[in-house]
């Protein structure tokens, strides 16, 4: 599939976005004069305070480049290589990682099938029966997304049923929250509320898609957990020299309220593309629109031509059914454009 060199707009991926404006002002602020590199500085030691307050006054923050590192090295740190990592086939981990959590964990992914992208307890409950035995590998990690790979959240409750259900089993909960601030706007929830209150173990708390320019962050919500942490980071390849340019925009992001900003927003256009593309008998949505993502059946002779107009992912070749992703600078204009488009290729 050819990628046009000069798309209006993309719903491909909120990666594909480029950064918040206040973002880049953040940049240029910290870009003064020298400062200790490797964390040691204070813009990082403001960044990681942020931190604290938004989820709690022990937790331990490590700040890496992006979320592949963020995930590998987080369920790195709290597994042996004869664990298992319990997760969504939909999952980033399992999907999209290109293996790098089973190369530099050991540890063996034991995907389940799920129609929404969520985990469920009574999906778990049939695997404790291994634990003590030698021939198997032993889980240790349930890892979910929050917001799923498929655009749903999941609530309070639910991320409470995993956690207790995990520490009932002697395991542990990871969140890749790559699209976190979209799930809390989703909820209007703290961030709190649905990580350390939840019974959050790990989280890779992600900044890149909700308007930084990189940067993502791994959070041990128990200080133990994070003993080892700056020696696996290190290792992996995932500390950053020249820091203060990740922390400054983690500090703009949640000084105040661009983060939820950002991504009630791109939830909101979300909501509004979804409701547009209803209208059209051709189109049939096939997930709860609950983030910033929409999922569609769009017949198959139609997808070429739309992407040439504004380029988007096919996410399940067999059925013809799309990935639309929207960002914090989706405006109504490019929902309404695109609608337009829709409409007059599908007629």
């Amino acid at each position: 599939m050819s990628v046009p060199k000069s798309p209006r707009r993309s719903f491909a991926s909120d990666n594909n976005a480029g950064v918040h404006p206040e973002i880049i002002e953040a940049l240029r602020a910290v870009n003064e004069g020298h400062v200790v590199a490797y964390g040691d500085d204070d813009v990082t030691a403001r960044a990681i305070k942020l931190f604290k307050k938004h989820f709690g006054k022990d937790v331990e923050v490590f700040f890496v480049f992006g979320g592949t590192g963020a995930n590998t090295l987080g369920l790195k740190a709290i597994t042996k290589p004869y664990h298992a990592v319990i997760c969504a086939e939909t999952a980033h981990i399992n999907v999209d990682e290109c293996g790098a959590p089973e190369k530099f964990t050991g540890c063996k992914l034991v995907a389940l099938q799920t129609p929404d992208g969520k985990l469920r307890v009574e999906q778990l409950e049939p695997l404790v029966h291994v634990f003590g035995n030698e021939h198997h590998v032993q889980p240790r990690v349930v890892s979910i997304s929050q917001a799923t790979e498929m655009g749903t959240v999941y609530k309070k409750k639910e991320l409470k049923a995993i956690a207790d259900f995990a520490h009932a089993n002697n395991m542990l909960l990871h969140v890749d929250g790559a699209r976190l601030a979209n799930a809390a706007a989703s909820l209007d929830a703290s961030l709190k509320s649905i990580t350390a209150d939840a019974g959050v173990d790990v989280l890779s708390f992600g900044g890149t898609k909700n308007g930084m320019i990189y940067g993502e962050a791994v959070v041990f919500f128990h200080p133990k957990l994070a003993e080892d942490f700056k020696f696996i980071r290190k290792q992996g390849m995932h500390l950053p020299s020249k820091m203060r340019f990740i922390s400054g925009q983690f500090e703009t992001l949640l000084s105040g309220d661009l983060w939820s900003r950002s991504a009630a927003h791109a939830n909101r256009m979300a909501r509004l593309l979804a409701s547009e593309l209803e209208k059209v008998s051709q189109i049939t949505l096939t997930q709860a629109v609950e983030a910033n993502g929409v999922f569609a059946i769009v017949p198959k002779q139609f997808v070429p031509q739309l992407q040439k107009k504004y380029f988007f992912y096919v996410w399940n070749e067999a059925i013809s059914e799309v990935r639309l992703m929207c960002s914090f600078d989706t405006s109504e204009e490019d929902i309404h454009d695109f609608v337009g488009v829709v409409r007059r290729v599908v007629r």
